[in-house]
């Protein structure tokens, strides 16, 4: 066809084809619907309009829904390499600046295949196709729309404050960096500044092997700033954080380039050290002597490292890419995957979710994890390899390059969006992001049917006033259950002690330390633990009306379908350094905790009087006494400067917590120190005014959360009428609307927060709760399963049997790795990132985060 002539066929097109401009986003690296990318054998179309991009299968269902008919095809071909006449390589690929920024799973590097990148203007219904590059014959405005999209960078990386998350960009010094063969190798604990005794925040120059410290804030404390004064004097460029090296890499930073890189060569770089990446081993040779017995790590025993483990194909078992730091995502999605009731409400409505997603599929929860969903569950990523390529592989050296499993880039960057800890690269603690999603799921419900049911039960809490040794029954609801770690009851103390003895010594001595001792701890002693009282803090009792001791008792008032068990092995130092607690727990395959079930008020006992401590309003300058039933201390509030304990805002502030949350948390907390404002800090980080500055507004308009995030209120804080009137449009009860807005001081936004946020309305009318709409996930105090109309308490028996657990590898939450074990098909699986293989040996005892389902009576 003519120039002319082509076009001529894209004028009446002209008007939906759009140049990108700055924000917008170009998708094209994967479909919004699926995880087809130009990898794939249909390759990838991006709308020319929307910038969406669409694997084969979808594409048409954008072009009936929107119109839109002009799509640019975008397709990475791979072949083996061709070679030359004097039997060296031909160059390894073609039109190599179409797709700067497009992921792959494949090593473009690879020896035996070389890399195609073809791209084309498809013109729909009649799919039409015009090659690009095409200058001669296409329009201007089509050619530079064509050349924006092309050379458009990840819609990933951060380009201005409102993007989703930060990539790390490849350091130049990477490729060239010199390392001196001096003789330095690290050892792989005891490590110690070599200007100072600073033993933490800890960095190893790649180029001479030296050990110093830091002066930034760079996912750790500060330091002396050792590191940065050596590259002054010295020039050498990079630097790797001890303590954050994983097999999956660790954090670099070059001081030429000022910021945080990806060295690609990390792994070798490493083993010139001595320190072997993969395995966590420093031998004294830098090469791995199989006549050296290893350390028996973590590491190696929760990823089954050393055993020839079955690679496992097909639905169910597709393994996720590390984003960098992103396994704690990844397990979490494992897990909730393998529930029947997830796959049913995302997998089992696919083509209804997809029918009725916004037009930007990108912003839509229910369409991402539906997404997600098919890409695990469908098989579609997971295929083995074929007869002639297990041959080939036999035959090679090197593998082909497989495209197995998928990406949650897209996923992650929505549901982390403004979230301060999961929007960055950083390691994550898997048990929160497991309730950010469980919250996220509730704010989107599917239908009538939630999966997160399955999780939610209702504990009951009896506080007792040890004096009049009256007692208050409440309830609330959750979603696992937390077990305290018993170290007391370890079963091999004097182990521990002489383990502990030698270590010391060995590190004294910078000698290597000896065979690692981990605490053994009986799961009986953790349960026992768990239902123990507890001693209440500054507790009111209404009874004495003063202050007095008191303690509370936890018991099940419902038992969950499916019982998630975190083992809380991660708490923080003296210096308020967080950290773990290496133990081992005989964890059971079947768990029986219907001892535990919540009784009530029993014969005999008296309750407390419902009468709530003082709070000291602000107006009155002597103090004037309001109450508020869920709070156990008085609060008092002064004019216009709080009294505030500084000391503890600053230890908050260091952690990396903005500073106005600081100061509200230790406010809030009755300045009773930093690890009660912290508790206060994680209970509340997702509050929409999270970071905003305290706010102590005068008497009829102050809130002060206290206990749940409930609020005392004026006494004139009447709720608007248009307010109530607009949220029981939305089909939530008219008692609930007012409870909402009283306790956010008549603020809309964050009264739609507030239901959300408290599956517990404070009720008069018994009756009028039972009869809530569920589908506004809004759950009473009552038990009402056999009532389609009631609550989502899904209660039964209290016998489970495990079949999956989380475990984590490393000294805290802010580094190491998480590695997923499932029970599918009858046998143990291990899900880590990409692989997802056969278990041989399940380390059950070493776990964080269990799953277990009710056995059926």
């Amino acid at each position: 066809m003519a120039a002319g002539d082509v076009g001529e066929l894209l004028v009446p097109y002209m008007p939906t084809i759009r140049v990108p401009k700055a924000g917008d986003r170009v998708y094209k690296t994967e479909c919004s619907f699926s995880y087809d990318s130009p990898d794939s054998e249909g390759g990838l179309y991006v709308c020319m309009n929307t910038f969406l991009g669409f694997g084969r299968e979808h594409v048409e269902r954008h072009y009936r829904k929107t119109g839109q008919c002009v799509y640019m095809h975008l397709k990475r071909h791979m072949k083996e390499k061709v070679t030359g006449a004097s039997g060296g390589a031909l160059p390894k690929r073609r039109n190599t600046k179409l797709f700067l920024d497009l992921e792959s799973n494949g090593d473009l590097n690879n020896d035996d295949y070389e890399f195609e990148d073809e791209a084309k203007l498809v013109i729909f219904p009649d799919h039409y196709e015009i090659p690009l590059p095409n200058i001669e014959e296409l329009p201007a405005l089509v050619t530079i729309a064509c050349d924006a999209v092309l050379s458009s960078k990840s819609p990933y990386r951060k380009q201005d404050p409102d993007s989703w998350e930060e990539e790390l960009q490849v350091s130049k010094h990477a490729n060239t960096l010199v390392q001196m063969d001096n003789g330095v190798r690290i050892p792989p604990s005891g490590w110690k500044c070599s200007k100072c005794d600073l033993r933490e925040n800890l960095w190893l120059n790649l180029t001479d092997g030296s050990v110093l410290c830091g002066k930034w804030f760079f996912y750790g404390s500060g330091g002396n700033g050792h590191a940065l004064e050596h590259y002054k004097e010295m020039g050498y460029p990079l630097a790797v954080k001890l303590g954050t090296i994983t097999p999956d890499g660790a954090d670099v930073y070059s001081f030429d380039e000022e910021e945080a890189v990806l060295d690609p060569h990390i792994a070798k770089h490493l083993a010139h050290f001595g320190i072997d990446m993969l395995q966590m081993h420093v031998t004294e040779n830098g090469s791995r002597d199989n006549d050296i017995k290893p350390r028996v790590s973590e590491w190696e025993v929760i990823q089954e490292s050393g055993m020839k483990l079955k690679p496992m194909y097909g639905p169910g078992y597709t393994g996720m890419k590390n984003l960098g730091n992103s396994c704690y995502v990844n397990t979490v999605l494992q897990a909730i995957f393998s529930i029947p009731e997830f796959q049913r409400a995302y997998v089992g409505n696919l083509p209804r979710i997809y029918d009725y997603s916004p037009l930007d599929p990108t912003q839509d929860f229910n369409t991402q994890m539906a997404k997600l969903g098919h890409g695990l569950l469908s098989g579609q990523y997971s295929k083995p390899p074929t007869k002639s390529e297990l041959i080939e592989q036999v035959m090679k050296e090197e593998h082909k390059p497989q495209h197995n499993g998928i990406s949650p880039r897209m996923f992650k960057a929505f549901v982390s969006k403004g979230h301060p800890e999961f929007s960055s690269n950083r390691q994550q603690d898997a048990q929160e992001f497991l309730l950010h999603l469980i919250h996220l799921i509730e704010r989107n419900p599917i239908g009538s049917e939630n999966p997160t049911d399955v999780f939610r039960f209702l504990v009951e809490e009896r506080t007792q006033c040890c004096q009049s040794r009256k007692v208050r029954y409440t309830e609330r609801v959750d979603y696992l259950m937390q077990l305290p770690v018993a170290m007391e009851a370890a079963v091999n103390k004097d182990e521990l002690i002489a383990y502990e003895l030698k270590r010391r010594e060995a590190e004294t001595a910078r000698r290597p330390l000896p065979e690692l001792v981990r605490a053994k701890i009986p799961f009986s002693a953790c349960l026992q633990a768990f239902s123990e009282p507890d001693n209440v803090e500054d507790f009111w009792s209404s009874a004495l009306q003063a202050k007095s001791a008191g303690v509370k008792t936890s018991r099940f008032a419902s038992f969950p379908e499916y019982l998630v068990v975190q083992i809380k092995k991660f708490t923080f130092g003296l210096d308020w350094i967080p950290k773990k607690l290496d133990v081992s727990i005989d964890m059971p395959d079947l768990l029986d905790i219907s001892h535990l079930r919540a009784t009530g008020l029993q014969p005999g006992e008296e309750e407390l009087p419902d009468i709530s401590p003082p709070i000291i309003i602000p107006d009155d300058p002597k103090g004037t006494a309001c109450y508020h039933e869920d709070l156990y201390f008085p609060t008092i509030l002064h004019h216009n400067s709080p009294d505030i304990d500084e000391s503890s805002v600053m230890q908050l502030a260091e952690m990396g917590f903005p500073l106005e949350a600081c100061r509200k948390a230790v406010y809030y907390t009755g300045n009773m120190g930093a690890e009660v404002a912290f508790n206060w800090i994680i209970a509340h980080m997702e509050e929409p005014d999270f970071a905003e500055p305290l706010a102590i507004p005068g008497y009829g308009g102050a809130t002060f959360p206290g206990a749940g995030g409930a609020a005392v209120v004026g006494l004139d804080n009447q709720p608007p009428e248009e307010m109530v009137a607009i949220i029981t449009s939305m089909g939530f009860q008219r008692n609930v609307a007012f409870h909402a807005l009283r306790a956010t001081n008549n603020n809309l936004e964050h009264a739609l927060d507030w239901i959300f946020s408290h599956p517990e309305p404070e009720e008069e009318n018994e009756t009028t709760s039972e009869t809530m709409d569920l589908e506004n996930h809004v759950n009473a105090n009552i038990l009402a399963e056999s009532d389609p109309e009631g609550p989502r308490i899904k209660d039964g028996s209290g016998r489970y049997e495990l079949f999956g657990f989380i475990s984590h590898m490393g000294t805290s939450t802010m580094s190491g790795h998480y590695v997923c074990h499932l029970k599918k098909e009858g046998r143990w699986v291990i899900y880590n990132d990409l692989k997802v293989c056969a278990s041989e040996r399940p380390p059950r005892e070493l776990g964080y985060i269990y799953f277990y389902r009710r056995i059926p009576s």
